[in-house]
């Protein structure tokens, strides 16, 4: 019986090591990984070297890629910033959203030479591709009404790049509910206070690296005060729209598009990435990145993000 047992179990060992032979086993398939913030930031690193090399044929994009430059969609190797960007500057501000999948950075670099401010938003997909790429440029102050070029000549603002401690960080929605206040205070053109904005003792407000509100402000009699200085400009500016909203989740910053209404016939239309530094429920910075357009282009060439409650 055991020498039956034994003839057996060696033949079924035999017919398992043919049938392997005849159809080996595959490995298992890789599972797309999303992108972490190492990831991300490397993509936005990755963007800006093309632009310097003059060369984006490495980039490793997506069948559906998109590409705008300045509102306009065009082809990747056809937008003017691969012919013309010739050199990086040391500012770079980054806001990096793992769940979504994209990054926000506001970049200063020099354009055959001049200094212009640059900003690049990335969207991934599955595979780790470059879907969406959207650069847009403010080169002087008749693109974005502000410009105070020498503020972008350095590190980024402090306050925005210390990272909260995890305790002080509200989830993804609260910090949007938080965030929202500001677009809402600007469409009531009245002051922030006048709705609860939850701002810090010492909130400050830098446009296209200009100090606009806050302690020292000298821009306008009452900007020293941000909760209580007036929108009263807003009225003409008309009600905000909020195309997009992205969060950096581990630092507490939320960056939202923005554009007003128009402000008369022929105008152009304000424009903005304006980003909140929120924790301990309050907003403690706000920095925004703007750029007139046409009120055809209001939007950038993009469609509203899906779910965005207008205030």
């Amino acid at each position: 019986m055991r020498f039956i047992l034994t003839i057996s179990l060696a033949l079924d060992l035999v017919l398992s090591s043919a049938a392997f032979a005849a159809h080996p086993q595959r490995p298992p398939a890789k599972v797309a990984q999303a992108c972490d913030r190492e990831c991300l930031r490397g993509k936005i690193s990755e963007v800006l070297y093309a632009l310097v090399d003059h060369n984006v044929s490495q980039l490793a994009v997506s069948p559906t890629l998109r590409v705008t430059e300045d509102a306009v969609e065009k082809p990747l190797d056809k937008v003017g910033l691969v012919r013309t960007v010739t050199k990086l500057r040391g500012y770079r501000q980054d806001i990096i959203d793992e769940r979504a999948q994209q990054a926000v950075a506001g970049v200063m670099v020099e354009e055959s030479g001049a200094p212009i401010l640059l900003v690049v938003r990335v969207k991934l997909d599955p595979q780790q591709r470059l879907s969406e790429v959207e650069l847009v440029t403010t080169r002087s102050r008749a693109d974005g009404m502000i410009y105070n070029i020498d503020a972008y000549s350095g590190a980024p603002a402090e306050a925005m790049n210390l990272p909260p401690r995890p305790e002080q960080l509200a989830s993804r929605d609260e910090m949007i509910r938080i965030a929202m206040f500001y677009p809402r205070g600007l469409s009531e053109a009245k002051t922030f206070n006048a709705i609860g904005t939850p701002f810090a003792k010492d909130a400050f407000r830098l446009e296209n690296g200009a100090l606009m509100a806050g302690p020292g402000c000298k821009f306008a009699p009452g900007c020293d005060d941000i909760g209580n200085q007036s929108l009263a400009i807003f009225k003409t500016l008309g009600r905000v729209t909020v195309r997009d909203i992205i969060v950096d989740e581990r630092m507490g910053i939320v960056i939202m598009r923005l554009s007003w209404n128009q402000r008369g016939p022929g105008s152009d239309r304000l424009t903005a990435w304006e980003m909140f530094k929120i924790y301990d429920g309050r907003i403690h910075m706000v920095q925004a990145w703007m750029r007139l357009f046409p009120p055809a282009q209001d939007l950038g060439g993009w469609p509203i993000r899906e779910g965005i409650v207008q205030p």
